[in-house]
């Protein structure tokens, strides 16, 4: 069984550590505590394990936010991976900072990376782990708030939350979407 594993964020020094990097950030959390690398391919940089019978293939998409589906569609058409087995990771600024929420599936909620990847798969059916960046930003300030940095508050919350997300990726391919949605989606 394989499995896709998608962290949005835009490459670049620019773009590291803010907030709408964090499904690269997640990516480079669950490589580090398999102690595996990414290495640069096409569309993205590529890490790739084996936990318990599942192949998992982290893509970290260089085709920046806008543009993930591109990097998705092949990846997924290149290792023959069915849309079940394809989860998105992406902020949410319509949850509370750190709020993790598993999906089977739906719209794209107003992310440019999202609504990509829909448009690319021609669906909304796949699943999703939405990771809650908050909303703490002044009307017409929401693009400079997604891409602004984290403070040393807002880390201290999501730092636990990052290794939580972690373990629902394990679980996602483990265990089913059912249970993890279950295990996890109720705990904030």
């Amino acid at each position: 069984m394989k499995y896709l594993i998608a962290g949005l964020g835009n490459i670049g020094d620019e773009y590291a550590n803010t907030r709408h990097n964090i499904g690269f950030v997640i990516l480079d959390a669950f490589a580090q505590a398999q102690k595996i690398p990414f290495t640069t391919a096409r569309y993205g940089d590529i890490a790739t394990t084996s936990i318990k019978g599942r192949s998992f293939i982290m893509l970290k998409p260089s085709t920046y936010m806008n543009l993930s589906g591109k990097a998705v569609k092949y990846w997924m058409d290149k290792e023959n991976i069915p849309v079940e087995n394809l989860l998105v990771i992406c902020d949410d600024i319509a949850l509370p900072l750190g709020c993790t929420r598993m999906k089977k599936k739906g719209g794209d909620a107003g992310h440019n990376g999202m609504d990509n990847i829909i448009f690319h798969l021609e669906t909304t059916e796949f699943p999703r782990l939405r990771f809650g960046i908050g909303n703490d930003f002044a009307r017409g300030h929401q693009v400079d708030f997604v891409l602004g940095k984290w403070t040393k508050a807002e880390e201290d919350i999501i730092i636990p939350r990052i290794t939580t997300s972690v373990e629902m990726i394990k679980s996602f391919a483990l265990a089913g979407i059912e249970r993890t949605m279950t295990a996890y989606n109720s705990k904030g």
